[in-house]
């Protein structure tokens, strides 16, 4: 029974429900979707990977953690457990832009400024290859971070179980220490908020993250496959040699911030700093995950790409309206501006300013005003009872950047089933009006998101996945 409701929670909190059907309005002209339609009773739990029909995609193949696609298994976090993890990836992230601009309240800036986001938050992964010959790696992804690292051998002090067995270093021949006069050694603490150290004149890092866990190693260099034709030479990660925390079986993280250390940077010769993704739409399917031009695919629309060049590794975007039902809402574009919105790979539930919010949640509950409301659950606190009903109509909501670029949410970006009869508005508001805002990974499930770094713009594009 706790495994049935492990997978409910992830097919309601994670994914979309497999039957939906859009009510299209005509306003001014255009077509302007205003309902999503769906039965209830079609909710059941994905025990099973399949693929998207016609699914042939040629980067990086991504799944959900915790899902039945992941080589870990299904998980077993609750749903309380999830969630928490989830406000603490916020709280680290609110934390690190408030120490950076120095502009949120004393309440937000409690945490030290030199840790990393939470490792257990991050919910999807890739599989790379390191080494020559290559040795296939599971790692988290995650756009928060900068360093990639892996577990390696010998484990001096203490290594994690992990799915696949620990790289061993001595066995490639392409793996190079980095050496602890090198300016890749100098430069680390910009992507760890340590200090490099030296250890026999080989440079060695460390790094500690919000819920505890930590890494520690050699900075080294070495050949990483990211597909067969997608291999680069001398690509510079942490051999982890001392490990610790809640790292679920995965060998390490792969950091896509943008710091001078990520694969981005790393690899812009190669892939002129662009890379793009699509989130899987359900637990029982598959999402992608693309180095290079060869990401940007026709019909995805780009909004400018800000940096705050106090907080230059994040990716800040400009929101500036939202939309319910087929109607903008109203919010003055300024109520998003300071200290500005990220998008984020590993936050799960979209965070908006108080007055955002509170304009989002009461066009919401208008649209929801045939239900009966049901109490708050964790962060949510815009939930309706469903019992004994077959069919429920839930209001669209879109997302409104800068340049015209509008972002229709999926269902599952809209609503979070948490029982077979309560679902909730998945969205949640900071508690501190200056938080910057967080697109989280439900609002951005099946659609493509592209990052031209050097570009400057992010975009993105319907039904990314199919």
């Amino acid at each position: 029974m706790a495994l049935y409701s492990y997978l409910l929670f992830f097919t309601f909190l994670l994914f979309s429900c497999s039957v939906l059907v859009c009510d299209c309005l005509k306003v001014d002209g255009k077509e302007n979707r205003s309902f999503y339609y769906f039965k209830v009773g079609s909710l059941a739990p994905a025990t099973t990977c399949n693929s998207p029909k016609g699914f042939n995609h040629t980067g990086l193949r991504v799944v959900h953690r915790h899902g039945p696609c992941s080589p870990f298994g299904v998980g077993r976090a609750s749903h309380r457990q999830i969630l928490r993890q989830d406000e603490a990836r916020v709280n680290i992230i609110h934390s690190r832009i408030s120490k950076s601009t120095q502009k949120l309240q004393p309440q937000s800036t409690s945490l030290p400024a030199n840790l990393g986001i939470p490792f257990s938050s991050l919910n999807y992964i890739v599989t790379v290859g390191f080494g020559t010959p290559k040795k296939d790696m599971t790692v988290a992804f995650d756009t928060g971070s900068d360093l990639t690292w892996i577990q390696c051998k010998p484990c001096a002090v203490k290594c994690y179980n992990q799915k696949e067995p620990i790289f061993d270093p001595s066995q490639s021949t392409s793996f190079v220490n980095i050496s602890c006069n090198s300016a890749e050694c100098t430069r680390l603490s910009s992507a760890t908020g340590n200090p490099s150290s030296c250890y026999s004149s080989t440079c060695e890092y460390s790094i500690g993250y919000g819920d505890g866990s930590n890494s520690a190693g050699i900075f080294g260099q070495e050949t990483l496959t990211l597909t067969s034709t997608d291999v680069i030479q001398n690509f510079r990660f942490g051999c982890g040699q001392n490990q610790s925390g809640l790292f679920d079986e995965t060998a390490g993280l792969l950091g896509l911030g943008r710091d001078p250390v990520s694969i981005v940077s790393q690899t812009a010769g190669d892939y002129g700093q662009v890379f793009s993704y699509c989130l899987p739409s359900s637990s029982s399917s598959e999402g992608y995950l693309t180095f290079g031009t060869k990401a940007i695919s026709p019909g995805v629309n780009f909004t400018s790409l800000v940096t705050n060049p106090n907080a230059p590794s994040f990716y800040f975007l400009e929101l500036i309206g939202i939309s319910v039902g087929g109607s903008d809402i109203g919010i003055p574009p300024s109520t998003f501006s300071s200290p500005g919105t990220i998008i984020d790979s590993g936050t799960v539930i979209t965070r908006l300013q108080p007055a955002a919010y509170s304009a989002l949640k009461s066009a919401f509950q208008k649209g929801m005003s045939n239900y009966t409301m049901a109490p708050a659950y964790e962060l949510f606190d815009t939930c309706y009872d469903f019992t004994g009903l077959d069919t429920v109509s839930v209001p669209t909501i879109k997302l409104r950047f800068n340049g015209g670029v509008d972002v229709d949410m999926a269902f599952s970006g809209i609503l979070v089933l948490v029982s077979q009869s309560q679902g909730c508005l998945a969205f949640a508001g900071n508690r501190n009006p200056g938080g910057v805002g967080i697109i989280g990974n439900r609002q951005q499930r099946k659609v493509a998101v592209v990052y031209d770094v050097a570009g400057g713009r992010i975009g993105f594009g319907a039904d990314g996945c199919s």
